[in-house]
């Protein structure tokens, strides 16, 4: 990868906005799901549920909690469709951080409290199928998108470097407003 170390940096400063629009995101395919299922449901920066306290019917669990990871998907999905179509570098940063971010729930978070885990234990499946999917969906779209864009290994080290640390602000703001 060639590139200057002012596109770069700028590169590195949107992953800040992207994450906190990826967690919104991700909580958005909750709170649809929900609210289409007819649940009436409250939405935050890091977390969605029925204003009840209980789902109107219990298989609207499993929808709701399939929910986020889908919109990360899709998410991840419309970015690698936008980078192939204008090979724009600017699409890069918000596929990566959807691997990121689910990785870094999945593996720091607690898996078992994911949406993924929630997911594969009401379908049957064991704990960790649905999240292995997930990630190797992620992994997959990143890997298509770092050949497209001829990004090597190093830079997606501080491309990693950099979405944890935006990752671990958006978990802040989080915590301290419990937006």
């Amino acid at each position: 990868m060639n590139v200057d170390k002012k596109f770069l940096v700028r590169l590195y400063l949107l992953f800040i906005p992207i994450a906190y629009f990826s967690y919104l995101f991700h909580e958005f395919g909750h709170w649809i799901v929900g609210e289409i299922l007819g649940n009436d449901m409250i939405y935050s920066l890091n977390y969605v549920w029925p204003r009840e306290g209980h789902y109107l019917n219990e298989s609207h669990n499993l929808y709701v909690s399939i929910g986020g990871p889908a919109f990360t998907v899709l998410l991840a999905a419309i970015s690698l469709l936008i980078l192939e179509k204008y090979s724009t570098m600017y699409a890069y940063p918000v596929l990566f951080f959807q691997f990121v971010c689910r990785f870094f729930s999945l593996v720091f978070g607690g898996f078992s409290k994911q949406d993924e885990a929630r997911v594969s234990s009401i379908m049957g499946l064991g704990l960790y199928t649905v999240g292995i999917i997930i990630l190797i969906i992620l992994i997959l779209i990143v890997i298509r998108a770092s050949y497209k864009l001829k990004i090597d290994l190093k830079h997606n080290g501080y491309f990693f470097t950099v979405s944890i640390l935006s990752q671990l602000l958006v978990i802040a703001t989080y915590k301290i407003t419990g937006l």
